[in-house]
């Protein structure tokens, strides 16, 4: 199963849709706490469904059960935990959400993780798709957009 991951960060709207026309997304799993900041320009949530639409023939949908929680997040991105505390942490709240159960494959097959952070390896999108390969029977191929 093929499965994609992307961050809105340092992309222009045509490079950001480019890469999800491309790559033929046909659904954009949002996995960020807050979807509808206005820091996000292009990638608010009403935006960014209308957007995908239109441009991408792709769906969007907020999975926020893939997302950290705010308190984790915040303590990560103050400085007051290092990464790997913040993955371990991260790690531990997917199992304990069992995410491999509520996650619908069918989402996940051409489906494209979107967060933030331009680059997948300091992001928990990439810790998503991990986990899941590891704790569930899906064979997810990832193929990270930057």
């Amino acid at each position: 199963m093929e499965i994609f991951t992307i961050g809105f960060t340092k992309k222009n709207a045509e490079t950001f849709f480019g890469f999800i026309r491309s790559s033929n997304i046909s659904t954009l799993l949002d996995v960020r706490l807050n979807n509808i900041s206005q820091l996000a320009g292009f990638a608010k949530r009403d935006d960014l469904k209308y957007f995908l639409n239109e441009l991408c023939g792709a769906e969007y949908v907020h999975v926020p059960e893939l997302a950290p929680t705010k308190e984790m997040l915040k303590a990560y991105k103050n400085g007051d935990i290092p990464w790997d505390i913040y993955e371990d942490k991260f790690l531990n709240l997917m199992s304990q959400r069992n995410i491999e159960k509520s996650v619908k494959p069918s989402l996940l097959d051409k489906g494209c993780l979107l967060c933030s952070e331009h680059e997948p390896h300091l992001c928990h999108r990439r810790l998503v798709v991990e986990y899941l390969n590891e704790n569930s029977d899906l064979d997810l191929k990832v193929k990270h957009l930057y």
